[in-house]
Parts: structure tokens; sequence; C-alpha cells
């Protein structure tokens, strides 16, 4: 985590703006700014402390040493960085970032810088490619390309957030790029306000593209470095000045671009409040809201080394802007972004790096003892003899819903053919009914006028044999309290009138024929039949049969969705074995490896062994040897000793 840099910077006083009688001024102190009155009495509340604090006596060279210069060498060594000036209009932004001939801004001195640091970088080989371009009315236009205008913003994974079909030219020296700055400072968009002559009306990125992978890879000492290629950005933008209507007398055009410039800074202040709170109230950050954070998103937050300019009015009549530009750098100073070194890496580099990794892996384990990797195995064995042992019992939980699942359907498919049964068979009945044509008035009274001898007869009365009196009717035989046919004889008795009267006797001259019975004329009118009264049964089971089809449907979904989340269990668990296999063959294969060098380095260990019980034994007898050559010359010297004095002892007789 490393925080951003900010630093102020106060242009000199405009001699038509300095008032002799200002009530209120700005005073430096150790890199702190307070508002005082005349008398140097500080007025409470305004006293802000930065990095850096650069007065009107500091030139562009001196602003960027302290706080541009690490940020170039960071992206040349694969960080992103970023430097951009921010203030009110006509505060000296873009003299700050473009200068001029005789005090170049941070742009060129950064561009010269690049190119500088480069060749003294002798083990790495670079790539660079630059793009301009301009934020003007929140619309993105390419300054090196004209009429490439209305770019859209694209991210991804590889390139990040990046502006598609932006012109991006190769260059290979500092001069080269300084031709297309002034080739895209002639396609920007100047304006004239009273505050300025030359007004920037829109937002402006230059941005390099660092490349570098090393010279010579193979035989690089830093395995882990080789074949890397480091891709850094380097934005550096000169934004447009806030603006008051009222001060700038802005009308038509320049209105409308005033309005798009605040409002994209005003979305740039929100970021920054969001940023700098702390990460539990912070709430979501809005860098989709304008084009200039959305692109500016990594070096607010994310990964870049971030240094910010925010240039101030020292004049009395811009003290309201003044303060919002302070308080708009104290925010920022308390936000961190999480650097890091952009690489890509090769195939090569990727198995030069795990290559690596398994040696320091080897080393390890033969520093270590034999018995901690079989007990890591033994764990893993029984890992996946668990996960063996759930998988069996998801597969027959399962099977038995598959089972449940079959059955099920079978009764729904029973269920649907008995309702489309029933449908048919009350769609027919009320047919059948519907289609009967109505009895005239004639025809009814036909039927209604039966002679005197058919009074007492019963209608649709089927006649029956001699040898039964009476029958009753097949509907009342499954009774419990009527006796069947098979109880009675062939003829009815008194007994058998008795006992169908339940013990009732009956005088049968009390009894008395029937008048004649004169037939009045039936009203006309549709009598209700017995099919209706069917087909309202009908649907009534109908509409039975389907509730009960809806509910079985419905344990049958939440059977099915049961069914899918233990099918992907049993996969998950399946895949997790299979990993587990995979990872216990790697172990044997590894304990197999360990073990064959163990041996082998215990071979050579005996081997070494033997050689040295040779080596001693060699050395005992060249001891003894030595031992006896050494009495051998000790008793020789002894001898010639003798001798000698026995010489001595003869000459000097012979010299008397």
């Amino acid at each position: 985590m490393e925080k951003i840099s900010v630093a102020i910077r106060f242009r000199p006083p405009t001699p038509t703006a300095v008032d002799p009688s200002s009530d209120r001024i700005w005073k430096v102190e150790d890199n702190r700014i307070s508002l005082h009155w005349p008398l140097g009495t500080p007025i409470s509340g305004v006293s802000f402390a930065f990095d850096y604090v650069f007065d009107q006596s500091y030139n562009n060279t001196m602003v960027y040493d302290p706080l541009i210069k690490s940020i170039i060498r960071a992206a040349i060594n694969g960080f992103n960085g970023t430097a951009f000036a921010y203030g009110q209009t006509s505060s000296g932004k873009t003299f700050t970032m473009n200068g001029s001939e005789e005090d170049p801004g941070i742009i060129p001195l950064a561009v010269k810088d690049v190119f500088r640091t480069i060749e003294m970088t002798t083990d790495r080989e670079f790539l660079i490619r630059v793009s301009y371009m301009e934020i003007y009315n929140e619309e993105i236009n390419d300054l090196l390309t004209l009429g490439n205008q209305k770019l859209p913003i694209h991210e991804s994974l590889e390139r990040g957030i990046y502006v598609a079909g932006l012109r991006e030219e190769i260059v290979n020296s500092s001069v080269q790029v300084i031709e297309l700055l002034k080739l895209g400072e002639e396609n920007r968009h100047f304006g004239e306000t009273n505050m300025n002559t030359r007004s920037s009306r829109s937002h402006t990125i230059f941005r390099m593209v660092i490349e570098s992978s090393a010279r010579d890879s193979m035989e690089s000492e830093d395995v882990s470095n080789a074949d890397a290629i480091r891709v850094s950005v380097l934005n550096l933008v000169d934004l447009a000045g806030s603006e008051r209507i009222a001060k700038t007398g802005a009308g038509g055009a320049r209105l409308k671009e005033g309005k798009h410039i605040n409002k994209s800074l005003m979305i740039l202040g929100n970021v920054i409040n969001k940023l700098s709170e702390s990460g539990k109230q912070r709430g979501h950050i809005p860098y989709r809201d304008s084009k200039l954070t959305r692109i500016l998103q990594p070096a607010l937050g994310g990964n870049s080394k971030t240094s910010i300019i925010c240039t101030v009015a020292p004049e009395e009549v811009h003290i309201e802007e003044s303060r919002g530009t302070l308080q708009f750098a104290s925010r920022a100073k308390r936000i961190t972004n999480c650097v890091q070194v952009n690489e890509i890496l090769t195939d090569a580099a990727l198995l030069k790096r795990q290559k690596q990794e398994i040696e320091e892996l080897r080393e390890k384990l033969q520093g270590s003892h034999s018995e901690v990797l079989e007990q890591v195995i033994l764990k893993q064995r029984n890992d996946m003899h668990k996960s063996e042992l759930e998988r069996e019992k998801l597969a027959m939980e399962l099977e038995e819903e598959r089972k449940r699942r079959a059955a099920l359907e079978l009764c729904i498919k029973d269920q649907q053919k008995k309702l489309e049964d029933l449908s048919s068979l009350c769609t027919s009945d009320y047919a059948s009914v519907s289609i009967q044509p109505k009895k005239s008035s004639r025809t009814m009274l036909d039927d209604a006028s039966v002679s005197k001898h058919n009074v007492l007869r019963t209608p649709n009365f089927k006649a029956v044999g001699d040898d039964f009196v009476m029958k009753r009717p097949s509907c009342f035989m499954e009774l419990d309290s009527s006796p069947t046919l098979e109880a009675f004889g062939n003829t009815a008795d008194e007994d058998l009138w008795m006992q169908l009267n339940k013990g009732c006797i009956t005088d049968l001259d009390m009894l008395q024929l029937t008048p004649d019975i004169k037939c009045q004329p039936l009203p006309l009118f549709d009598m209700p039949h017995e099919p209706v009264l069917n087909e309202d049964a009908g649907s009534k089971r109908c509409h039975s049969l389907a509730t009960e089809c809806d509910f079985i449907r419905q344990q049958l979904e939440a059977l099915r969705e049961k069914y899918n989340i233990m099918e992907t269990e049993c996969t998950l668990l399946n895949e997790e074995n299979f990993s587990l296999f995979g990872a216990l063959s790697l172990s044997k294969q590894e304990n197999e490896q360990i073990r064959a060098e163990k041996e082998e380095l215990l071979d050579k260990l005996n081997e070494e062994k033997q050689k040295l019980k040779e080596l001693k034994k060699d050395i005992q007898r060249f001891s003894l040897e030595f031992v006896k050559k050494t009495g051998l010359q000790v008793a020789l010297h002894t001898k010639l000793k003798e001798v000698s004095e026995k010489m001595k002892a003869l000459k000097v007789p012979s010299d008397g």
C-alpha cells in the first residue's frame, strides 16, 4: 500500500489582480499552508499540510525532481505511474505540465528522463508506445489523428481500462515524442475567457506504454525474472480548470464547455471524497459517472504510483477557489494505492519458475524426514476414502430418487389417462343431452293422456316370467337390508308378504282403485335430465383429479430439484475424488523418486565410507612405514654422527 503524493504550487501573482488593501493572505511554513490576516494573525480552521509546497520561486525542474522523478524510475521498472495537475482556471496547470522553451514542463522533462534512463539500463530491451487524447465535452478525441473522435472506453483482463481505436506511435527518441506532443497541442481545444487568453477547454492525457524484457534471458542469474515481460503505463494529465461563469464571462460554446469541465471535475472530487473515507463508511465509488475518472481509475485507489500537483492563485479575489483546491488536495492525500509490478510471463518463464519451485521442494523434502511425507500421504488416503464413501452414499440416494421419480411418473401418467377418459365421457354425455329434440306440446299431451286401463301401470316396466310374482330393481340389490332373490321362492305366500312389509298387515278390503284422472296439458319447459347431473359430478371429479395431479407435479418438481442438487454434489465429489487420486499419485511418484534418490545417496555414502576405510588403512600402513623409515634414519644419523666423531678424533693426533 502506498499513499498518493500531493504537492501545492503557487503561481506568481498577476499584476492586474494584486490588491494592496488585501485583507487576507496565504503563508507557507514547512510544507504547511495557512490563511492569515494582514497583521500576521492566522485564521482558525484554514490550515493544510502537504508533502511538498512550492512557492513562486520554484521553476518546473525544481518541481519535477522531488515529485515526478521517482515515478519515472518506477515506470521503467514495471510500475504504473500517473501525474496530473488540478486547480482553477488560470492557476498555472498547463504551464506546469507543458512549460515553455526556457522552462520545460513535467511532460517534456519526463519524456527526456525516460529515454535517458533507458540508455543507462543495459540489461533490458525496451519498446515505447505513446498516445495523446483529450476529453472535450465528455467525448474522447485522438489528438494525433484528425477525425478520430468520439472514441469508446473498454476494459479487459489483459489490457485493463483502455480507449478503443486510439492511435499509438512506436517511438525511439525523445525528439520524436516532443514532435508528437506539438502535433497534439495544435489539435487541442483552446479558448479565450476573461481570466485567461489561452484557456484549456478540455482535459488531455498523454500516455506512454513501456514494455521491457531481459536481453539475455537464458543467461540470467535470476530465474524467476527470466523471460518475464514488464508492461507499465505512464499517464501525464493536464486537467482543464474549474471556473465560475461570473468571473470568466463565458457564453455560448464557452459556457457549454465550462459546464462539462465543472461536471467532470465535480465527479473527480466525489471519487476523491469516497476514496478518502474509511473502509466501513466508503460506499459506491462513481468511477463510471465521468470518462475522466473512468480512465484515471487505476491511478485513484488502484495499481499505480500517483502524484497530484494542485496549482493555486495567490490573489485574494481567488481565495474561495484556492480554499476549495486545498481541500481537494487534503482529501486526496489520504488515498492509498496498491502498487505492484506488471509482468507478463511467457511459457519459458513459467517453466523455469516451476522448476525452481520443484527444486526448492526437493531440498525441503531431502532436509525433512520421510515420516512426515508418509503422514501426509496417509492423510490424503483417509480423505480420499471418506470422499469415496460419501460418493457411494450419494449414488445410492440418487438411485432411490430415480426409482421414486419413475414410480411418480407412472402414477402421473395413470392419473392423466383417467382424467382424459373422464373428460371424454363427460363431453359425450353432455353432447347426447344437448342434441335431444324438445318434445312438442302435442306429443307431451298425448303421452300424458293415458287410458284408464293403463293408469296403474308402471312405465318402462319390463315383463317378467310367470314364475315370479314380483322383482326388485337391480340398484337395490347391494343394500344389506334388502333380501336377495335367491331367498324367495317362486310363489309369494302370506309369510313372504309379512316379511316384505316388515310385519305390517294390510287390509285388502281397504284397497280401492284410483279413479280416472283427467290429464291436464303439461307446461312446456325443459326438465332436468340425469346426464346433466352426471356432468356436474364428472366436472367435480375432474377438478379433484386435476388438483391431485398439480400436487403430484409439485412433488415431482421438488424431487427433480433435489435430484439435480444431489447429482451436482455427486459430480463435485467425483471431481474432488479425481483430484485426490491425482494428488495421491503425484505424492507416490515424488515419494518413489525421493526414495530412489535416498537409496542412491546411501549407496554413494557407503562407497565413500568404504573408500574412507581403505584410506585409513593406507594411512596406517604409510604411518608404520614412516615410523620404520624414521627409525632407520635416526639409526643412520646416529651412525653417521659416530663416524664423524671418530674421524675428528683421528684427525687431531695426525695434526699434532
